[in-house]
Order: C-alpha cells, then structure tokens, then sequence
C-alpha cells in the first residue's frame, strides 16, 4: 500500500517502476472542458488522505491540491473544450484530453493506469482499472486535481454569468441549470450536441433548423 487510504486492494502490475494514474471529471456536464489529469507520485513522499475526489469534501480538495503538486514526481492536465466534445462526442473527447495529460507529463511513466473500463491510445502499457480511485493513489491524486482545477474554471464562468448558477452545479444537469437555459439561452461554453443544449437551441431556432 503506497498511500495511507480507503482503498480496496490493488495489486500493481510487476516489473514497473514508474506508476501515472489517470483520471477524468466532467464528463456529465452541459457546459466547459471534460478536464483530466496524470500524475506519477514519489514513493518517498507518500499522501495522507488521497481517494476519490467525489468523497471528500472542497476543503479537504483544496488542501491535497498543493501537496500533490508539490510532492508528485510529475504532474499534468489534458483538456478537450466543448467544441471539441461536439465533434467527437464525450467518449472520444475524454480519451483524448487523457492521452494530452500523459502526453504533457516531462517523465515518461512506463505504465499508466486509468480510472474506468476503457483506455485511451498511449505510447506506453496501459491498464483501466474500475473504481480506480478508490483502489489506486496515482489515480486517486489525478481525480483531485482535475475535480479542483475544473471546479475553479466554474466559479469564473459563474462570475462571466452569474444567473446561470455555475458555481452550485458545476454546469451539471440539474433543474436550475435547465431552467436558466430555458431562460437566458446557450452560451458559447455549453456543449450543443448534449440533449438538453440542443433541444433549446431547437426551439429558439426552427426556422434555421428547417432551411
């Protein structure tokens, strides 16, 4: 066990030294970047605390953000803007924007490990590993920093537009969010090809739609 935490057992794949876990948030939203993160941990400086970023709380989030900053061996965020989510789709924007993250790390891990059941193309041995940041501290490390980074990109698409309620949801699919669509209209940063963007854009625009 490499971190003191909550995990379930793990057993790391053998011959490998140099562990990245993988980790995505923001695949459920309506508006902004599905964010991920890689990172390699340094055995040496172990993280007390790490686990899925869901199941702590925002303190304790922005708390393990610097440490893990700090003590990772290397660390690095991919993106793929909501342009980009439109023209793939969201299965297709994530494997990318996770393969920019390991891509963007400055060591090459010689394995990386995935949080989920599905894998992105990478140029090293890969490994998706479910519930993966419940079980894995690189991944688990990986979730915090793409959940605070992506968090924090909502909070100032909240001040840009404050009646959209952007800081409680997070651009998550909740009543207020439909409902300030239904009011206010889509914005640039909302993904257009999701149901509920698209339905609006819909009804404010048939007659486009029929020409």
């Amino acid at each position: 066990m490499k971190n003191k935490t909550e995990y379930e057992p793990f057993d790391y794949p053998l011959g490998y030294q140099v562990f990245a876990g993988v980790d995505e948030v923001g695949r459920g939203p309506l508006v902004g970047d599905v964010v991920t993160a890689a990172v390699i941990l340094d055995p040496n400086q172990p993280i007390s605390g790490l686990t899925d970023s869901k199941k702590i709380s925002d303190k304790k989030r922005q708390a393990l953000f610097p440490e893990i900053q700090q003590k990772a061996i290397a660390w690095s965020v991919g993106r793929c803007s909501p342009r980009e989510i439109d023209h793939l789709n969201i299965l297709q924007a994530t494997m990318v924007a996770m393969q920019r993250a390991v891509e963007g790390l400055n060591i090459k891990p010689e394995f990386v490990l995935v949080d989920g059941n599905r894998l992105p193309e990478l140029s090293v041995p890969a490994q998706a590993v479910v519930k993966g940041d419940l079980r894995v501290a690189e991944i688990s490390a990986a979730s915090i920093l793409a959940k605070v980074i992506r968090d924090h990109e909502m909070d100032e698409l909240d001040q840009l537009y404050p009646e959209y309620g952007f800081a409680q949801h997070k651009g998550y699919p909740t009543k207020a969010h439909f409902a300030a669509i239904e009011k206010h209209g889509v914005i640039e940063q909302h993904r257009k090809s999701f149901k509920p963007v698209a339905r609006v854009l819909a009804q404010r625009q048939p007659s486009q739609d029929q020409n």
